[in-house]
């Protein structure tokens, strides 16, 4: 097992002083990069052991932060603060966009070589960099299936891959039927996995408190989805 280095970074952001979670593979030299997205709660553990498992792969990974070092245990508190996010595309970007300026400055990363990873909210945010027109080599979004502003989408220059639950009441099939549509429609190359049986955040671990109806954990298809993230890394952004 290499070492992995990490540290806490704060960045201001959407008003606010944002506390992301930077890890460091073994070495010295530029690796590829991976911004890494939380789901609407926030950053948390979880994310951080993501980021923590990609940096012994060999990435440099920034882990972002939604609200200010905050985790939302509260479902409507975090859905006051989330859904106008969701709303207002260029929030988004600006979100994305000042963590992707703390991986950037990273001595550590290959400017040339970064992707991004979201879960929820952070695949949102992943997305609109994309859309933004951000140089990435991968975009890859689970449960965050959301569409964008007529014409921004053909700014995509690289692969996209999104997962979701089959069960998913908030990313229901009409949903990933319009993703799937954009995505075609602006010549991305796309592909999107329904994952049967599960629920929104699937992905997540169980939490100690009262969560949205349709939203559960599912192990199995957990950590499916995990190697296909771990795959999309792969094929486009090899460690060399």
């Amino acid at each position: 097992m290499t070492t992995v280095t990490t540290r806490t970074i704060a960045y201001p952001a959407d008003g606010l002083t944002m506390l992301g979670h930077l890890a460091l593979p073994a070495g010295t030299g530029r690796r590829p990069a991976v911004l890494l997205g939380p789901e609407g709660p926030g950053l948390n553990d979880v994310q951080r052991r993501r980021a923590d498992a990609l940096a012994e792969l060999g990435y440099v990974v920034f882990a972002f932060d939604l609200h200010g070092g905050r985790w939302i245990s509260d479902p409507q508190e975090m859905l006051a603060r989330v859904m106008p996010m969701l709303a207002d595309p260029d929030r988004l970007r600006d979100l994305g966009r000042a963590a992707l300026d703390v991986l950037r400055d990273e001595p550590r990363t290959d400017p040339g070589r970064i992707a991004a990873i979201g879960y929820g909210t952070g695949g949102a945010i992943a997305l609109e960099l994309g859309r933004a027109g951000e140089d990435l080599r991968a975009i890859g979004t689970v449960n965050g299936l959301v569409t964008g502003r007529p014409g921004e989408t053909e700014r995509i220059r690289c692969p996209v891959w999104a997962g979701v639950g089959s069960e998913d009441p908030i990313m229901a099939p009409a949903q990933r039927e319009a993703f799937a549509a954009e995505m075609q429609a602006a010549g991305v190359d796309w592909r999107l996995v329904v994952y049967g049986g599960a629920e929104h955040a699937f992905h997540h671990p169980p939490v100690g408190h009262a969560v949205r109806p349709g939203v559960a954990h599912h192990p199995r298809q957990a950590e499916r989805a995990w190697r296909d993230v771990l795959g999309l890394l792969a094929e486009c952004l090899p460690v060399t």
